[in-house]
């Protein structure tokens, strides 16, 4: 009996034997587009000169032509109401699939007689890619796999900071048109993502390994079909589903950090799960510990249950010494594609598993603010997973996508820290942390794509579900102090506090989504037009818990404190009563909230004649928010929203020429408070050494925008744009600063006022114009530079030291450049990537002292690929951040902008990593 554990390896077996069969025949395939609008022709037929071979398109526009044995080919294409096309030259090889896209122009006459375009492949290639640049209906910009193959980018967020006006905090969070996170939204699959943090609105875009991406687009002006909640950009990320061919592939690869391989490495406890993704319950508190009630009282635990909780938890402070091995890189990708029946419906599968590994070092890190001079060094231990599992039906007019994504991320960090901390009067001071944090990522969408009848209307719908999941399950932290110079350290286990406490907390979210669109041809001024109409709904649901425990110890004077970290909680401490169990509870620690948003837009994409096509409508959004916390002394719920918008938005696009095209948009969007940012719960981040804590009287913001761009198309694959933006903001949500005490406090406020302005450029050109011939022929020069500038108004309190500043995380310029070349017909690849942000603001200046602000730093990668095995196999050897600069985040004192002595927040240099992959397609 066949069972469904054997059925991975029956994909396997039966895909590798169909690659086999088909090693002697090839495809060509593609989609078929409108020449003025880039729309899909569905049913569009594809045909082979002198043969019988043909296909329709599909409800994608997308058609294959399969099983042709190696030779050149011409292509016949036809559609009513468009003129025919003729392409020669096409080239078909062995076990190959030729891609070739086609665009087609409506017919000019009603006259019986067939008009046949002919065109070289070159020259179709040409026309259709032009078609998809200049037809897009917003401002965007966007990356494909083809580019990101060519990257050294291992997750989405490196592969973002490559993109017009696109920067990443913290390695993971995107910024555009210098925005932060909470200003931008995202979309996997067509659903929204959620936030992936508990402090903060920020997707980690780390997350999800570039190797699965179709292709990313960001939308940086708003029509009325997508989401409104954004004012930088909507990123929309689109994972491969129905493959052009079967396919296995292999790929493994190992890195090497300058400062971090094969050097000591330092951490806590390692448990096997560890290197796959999974704490495995170790950590976790167990099932029979004390409630909260049952630890403060009264009345309080006995001795003897004191005993029992307090062995219950991980006691093993050891630091484990290694060195450090080399990161580690694993995927595995297998594609599949059947035609059923006569009509040749296409069922297709891609599954995908990844893996990654790392140790990472940052030594000498230094802190250097308010009461605190601290250096320190920092082991990640790093492991994420990740899955995916498409599968698409494709019949007749219709197509059922169903699409499912799962990765985990696993981080793991031990501190160690020495140095002053003025406000505990120490001489010196030896803190350590056990920093684990686990993150998960599932989501699951199902598409449905339907074309109604003979009129070319079409009727889009997606369901999805998203879980995310944020768990820290114990992180420690313990301090020493030299109350004398030269004396001994102690531990500062009298009682619980910021140095010495066992954090726990779990958040959990679920994300229910749906939405309808019809598409619906017409006939305006003689031109093609399209109405289209939708709703959508979203439902979130958040559950965060959290607990701050600790062991405390009931005789200060004891000896005990003077023990090394790995023996103070040891079991003769514990067993003989000297601890009791302690925790710091407040009411506020534990929240629910829930939203709901319903939309409805409708819009018109009409053609106002040859050169000029406007796209107007509106979008009417319903938002409703309640959060509750367990506080008993205030109402609930404690945070509640309720907003009905009603947001316009135009985009006209003029065609200067056949090449060049001038855009300008108006569009109403908005910000909405993230659930963190509500809730009035406080925590303790000792790497910013500040607590966080959210408003639970914010607003949401509005935002006015305008957008003007120019774009010249001098060739395929080649641009040369700039553009001009404005933003008006009410009600900006930002940071606020209270660092009048010894521990500063983050919180938002609603600004009064703010706004954004700026401008972009960005070319891309093929050199061959110096030498089509040689050397040039085959090189690519590219740049985009981004400048900007904001302004906001901070609370009105007259002892800020900044009544008005930038908004936290905007650089005023934003630098990307890169050269690429092929050689030895395209089995050789090189690609060269720099990129360089101006200083942003880090962390808003308070009443004590100004805003922290990260210093620019210029970063250059670099891939070299080779293909090998008769092109089947790859070679890659990649660089990243061979500069190694330091990233360097200081406050001006007296407008001092050298960041000097006893001015750096934070600084460190990250290493320079080079990575040697290898891969094979069976």
């Amino acid at each position: 009996m066949f069972k469904l554990k054997s059925l991975p390896l029956f994909l396997l077996l039966t895909t590798i034997t169909l690659s086999a069969f088909a090693q002697n025949t090839g495809k060509i395939a593609g989609k078929i587009i409108d020449q003025k609008t880039s729309e899909t022709l569905i049913g569009a037929t594809v045909g082979i000169e002198g043969s019988a071979k043909g296909a329709a398109a599909n409800v994608d526009g997308r058609y294959i032509l399969a099983d042709l044995k190696p030779g050149k080919y011409v292509v016949i294409v036809k559609y009513i109401g468009y003129q025919s096309k003729s392409i020669s030259d096409i080239e078909v090889k062995a076990g190959a699939v030729t891609n070739l896209d086609i665009a087609l122009s409506e017919a000019t006459t009603t006259a019986l007689k067939e008009v046949v375009v002919r065109a070289t492949y070159r020259q179709a290639s040409v026309a259709s890619l032009y078609a998809i640049q200049k037809n897009s209906v917003s401002i965007s910009d966007g990356i494909s796999s083809e580019l990101i193959k060519k990257s050294p980018d291992r997750s989405t967020s490196d592969v973002l900071k490559r993109v017009s006006g696109t920067t990443i905090q913290d390695n993971k969070f995107v910024v555009v048109r210098g925005l932060s996170d909470r200003y931008n939204s995202a979309s996997l699959d067509g659903t929204p993502l959620p936030s992936t943090e508990p402090n903060r609105k920020a997707f980690s875009f780390d997350i999800v390994p570039a190797n699965l991406i179709e292709n990313i687009v960001i939308s940086k002006t708003a029509t009325p079909d997508i989401a409104a909640d954004f004012a930088g950009g909507n990123i929309q990320v689109l994972t491969k589903d129905i493959p052009d061919q079967n396919f296995v592939s292999l790929g493994a690869g190992y890195s090497y950090n300058t400062q971090s391989t094969f050097k000591n490495f330092q951490s806590g406890y390692r448990n096997t799960s560890d290197y796959f993704g999974f704490d495995g319950g170790a950590r976790e508190l167990v099932d029979n510990f004390p409630t909260t009630k049952q630890v403060i009282g009264p009345p309080r635990l006995t001795n003897q249950q004191n005993i029992q909780s307090i062995n219950s938890l991980n006691n093993d402070f050891n630091i484990y010494n290694k060195k450090a091995f080399l990161g580690q890189s694993y995927q595995f990708t297998l594609g599949n594609v059947q035609e059923i029946g006569k009509n040749k419906n296409r069922f297709g599968t891609t599954i995908a598993l990844t893996y990654r590994n790392a140790e990472t070092t940052t030594p000498g890190l230094i802190r250097q603010y308010n009461n605190f001079d601290f250096k320190e060094d920092q082991y990640k231990f790093s492991t994420n997973v990740g899955a995916l599992a498409n599968f698409a039906y494709s019949f007749g007019n219709n197509k059922i996508t169903l699409k499912n994504l799962y990765n985990r991320t696993f981080d793991d960090i031990f501190t160690y820290r020495t140095g002053t901390n003025n406000s505990n009067g120490a001489n010196d001071n030896r803190f350590y942390a056990f920093d684990l944090t686990q993150k998960a990522l599932f989501k699951t969408t199902l598409d449905g794509d339907h074309k109604l009848g003979a009129s070319n209307a079409k009727i889009d719908w997606s369901l999805g579900y998203s879980n995310i999941l944020n768990n820290q399950p114990d992180q420690r932290k313990i301090n020493y102090v030299q109350p004398n110079a030269g004396g001994a350290y102690v531990a500062s286990i009298t009682n619980l506090g910021k140095e010495n406490a066992r954090f726990f907390s779990d958040l959990n979210e679920n994300i229910y989504s749906g939405k309808v669109d019809f598409k619906l041809p017409v006939k305006l001024f003689n031109q093609t037009s399209n109405l289209k109409v939708g709703i959508a709904s979203q439902y979130r649901k958040r559950d965060f818990n959290a607990r701050f425990l600790g062991v405390i110890i009931k005789d200060g004077t004891s000896d005990i404190r003077e023990r090394p970290i790995q023996t103070l909680f040891g079991p003769n401490a514990i067993n003989s009563g000297a601890f009791e169990l302690d925790e710091i509870s407040a009411p506020n620690d534990n929240y629910n909230a829930h939203s709901y948003t319903n939309a409805a837009y409708a819009m018109l994409d009409n053609k106002l004649s040859e050169k000029l096509r406007v796209v107007y409508g509106v979008r009417v959004e319903k938002f409703d928010l309640k959060l509750n916390t367990l506080d008993p002394d205030q109402p609930q719920p404690r945070a509640e929203l309720n907003n009905t918008d009603f947001l316009p938005s135009v985009n006209i696009t003029y065609s200067l020429t056949t090449k060049a095209n001038l855009r300008a948009s108006y569009y109403r969007t908005l910000a909405r408070p993230e659930f963190r940012e509500l809730a009035p719960f406080s925590y303790y981040d000792y790497e910013l050494l500040a607590t966080q804590e959210g408003n639970s009287n914010l607003k949401r913001t509005a935002i006015d925008n305008a957008d003007l761009r120019y774009e010249f198309y001098p060739s395929a694959g080649q641009i040369f744009s700039v553009s001009v933006f404005y933003k008006k903001f009410y009600n900006a949500i930002e940071p606020s600063i209270d660092d009048v005490n010894s521990s500063t406090t983050i919180s938002y406020f609603n600004a009064k006022s703010a706004y954004v302005y700026g401008a972009e450029m960005e070319a891309r050109k093929t050199l061959d114009f110096i030498d089509d011939a040689g050397f040039f022929k085959n090189s690519t020069l590219y740049a985009n530079l981004a400048l900007t500038k904001s302004r906001v108004q901070n609370p009105a309190n007259p002892n800020l030291l900044e009544p008005s500043r930038s908004l936290v995380g905007q650089s005023p310029y934003v630098i990307n450049a890169g050269f690429q070349h092929n050689a030895f017909n395209n089995a050789l690849s090189l690609n060269i990537l720099y990129n360089r942000l101006g200083k942003r603001i880090f962390y808003a200046g308070g009443s004590n002292f100004p805003s922290v602000y990260e210093a620019p730093r210029n970063v250059l990668d670099f891939q070299i690929g080779y293909k090998v095995l008769k092109n089947k196999g790859e070679i890659k050897l990649n660089g990243n951040d061979l500069f190694n600069q330091n990233y360097n985040f200081y406050y001006e004192l007296d407008k001092n902008p050298k960041g000097g002595t006893g001015n750096t927040f934070k600084k460190y240099k990250p290493g320079s990593t080079y990575a040697l992959t290898f891969s094979y397609n069976f």
